[in-house]
């Protein structure tokens, strides 16, 4: 059950402190508290305020006592609201397992980059019980580095589609799908009360969506329901996803992915002009089985006539950069903007240490662009096998390259390419039992990683703007 908190005044209006989110206390973990482990950083503590050399003690012209030459004192250089605000936010965490100087006192990466791109962080978890919404630490580091956010699960229809409240629609005749916020609304309270913003994923998918909700009666062994029906539920699905988003928690979620993943240039239908999805793994596409092709469309139609002014519509896949792949894509997404109905594409980055090349990855970022639709760099995960010196040091140049590419292939940089958004898709590695991944910019225990210093100096080198 996630306990709310009171915002915590600092003599600041805008300044609160929404960070005890579970029933569990500070030291509690995701998943029932499993244990996390992982390095120590080997870098210095960062000090929120630099000093001049010739402001210490022992210096030219200056007394141990701290005086000039004038036998005045120098005042000591005073704190930002900003670092006082980190200041008491880590000493909320003085019985925590873990120790967060170093998350909490780091450069905010969203800082350095906030002159090219939001940067966002994945809200992992597959239940309420286990979420890293759960975590007071992950989400004190997540509000620290980044401004954006992404429901790795919760935010799909297998959690919020409520099956026996829509065969109880049947039964009394009206038959549009019922849903339950339950899964989504305590990550979007948490969103409001800390400025964070949030991608809504995913709207439309053939995975993680329920069996039974393409099915007549709402009865998984009942058979497919007609196109015409189909599209009623789609239509009645996103309607009252994105309503109640938009009027209960307005101006957080900014863009939504329409449709994920539904291009497949290996088994996808031939005669389709995207190579259109039909199944995954042997088990049949439930969009495609009962509307055809037409439901890509169709879902941007709704989401559409649904999304507020200011909300941006984007299609969502993985290894864009493979040569089919990305040119089914850039067919597809110029199809629906020529009819006005999509403003980006996001390519998931589930990309290893060292394929695609980055010269690949430049030559898709770059096809896109040419589009004129907004780019996000979605999920994305660069990770290693070992949990070794050598193979995060190596994780970390690749992040790095992947950033400086990013520097020049945006618009900011002089590229084509309009970036708004790069989401790295979790925050730290073993968030939970069997993840092996070692993907993250921080290890199990709230440590910067190799990764999170390469980031850092690309991105304050590269991004920050004077």
């Amino acid at each position: 059950m996630i306990r709310k908190c009171t915002m915590r005044q600092l003599g600041l209006a805008t300044l609160g402190l929404c960070l005890a989110l579970s029933g569990a206390g500070c030291g509690a973990g995701p998943e029932g508290g499993s244990s996390l482990s992982g390095q120590q950083s080997s870098e210095p503590e960062n000090q929120s305020a630099s000093r001049n050399p010739e402001d210490q003690e022992g210096a030219s012209g200056e007394s141990a006592a701290g005086e000039n030459a004038a036998g005045e004192t120098n005042p000591k250089e005073e704190l930002s609201e900003e670092d006082l605000y980190w200041q008491q936010v880590l000493s909320e965490f003085g019985d925590s397992p873990y120790d967060l100087t170093a998350a909490l006192t780091e450069p905010a990466l969203k800082d350095l980059c906030s002159d090219y791109f939001t940067l966002g962080v994945g809200i992992n978890g597959s239940t309420l019980e286990n979420q890293t919404l759960n975590m007071p630490e992950y989400m004190a580091v997540a509000k620290r580095h980044f401004n954006s956010c992404t429901m790795s699960n919760l935010m799909k229809s297998a959690y919020i589609l409520d099956q026996q409240g829509s065969q109880k629609s049947v039964e009394e005749g009206d038959g549009s799908p019922v849903l339950s916020f339950a899964a989504i609304d305590p990550t979007l309270e948490w969103c409001q009360a800390n400025g964070m913003r949030m991608r809504g994923h995913t709207l439309v998918w053939h995975t993680q969506a329920p069996e039974w909700f393409f099915r007549e009666g709402y009865e998984e062994n009942e058979p497919y329901v007609d196109k015409e029906t189909m599209l009623m539920r789609m239509e009645s699905y996103i309607a009252q996803l994105m309503t109640h988003v938009q009027d209960e928690y307005p101006g957080v979620v900014y863009c939504w992915d329409v449709v994920n993943e539904a291009v497949d240039p290996d088994r996808g239908d031939p005669n389709s002009y995207f190579l259109c999805r039909t199944e995954n793994d042997g088990t049949p596409n439930p969009w495609y089985e009962t509307i055809g092709e037409d439901y890509v469309e169709m879902a941007f139609t709704y989401a559409r006539k649904y999304a507020a002014e200011d909300v941006k519509l984007f299609y969502n896949d993985f290894n864009t950069f493979q040569i089919p792949k990305r040119d089914a894509i850039y067919a597809l997404c110029a199809s629906l903007k020529e009819k006005g109905l999509i403003d980006g594409i996001g390519m998931q980055g589930y990309w290893g240490v060292d394929y695609p090349t980055i010269g690949t990855l430049e030559t898709t970022i770059r096809k896109f662009g040419e589009l004129e639709l907004e780019i996000h760099i979605t999920e994305l995960s660069v990770g290693v096998v070992k949990e070794d010196e050598k193979s995060f040091e190596k994780q970390g140049q690749r992040y790095g390259s992947i950033f400086m590419s990013l520097a020049k292939l945006d618009t900011e940089g002089g590229g084509n390419a309009n970036i708004t958004n790069v989401t790295f898709f979790g925050l730290i590695d073993h968030y939970r039992e069997g993840d092996t991944t070692n993907s993250r910019l921080f290890d199990g225990a709230f440590q910067p990683k190799p990764a999170f210093i390469k980031v850092k100096n690309m991105l304050n080198a590269l991004y920050k703007k004077e």
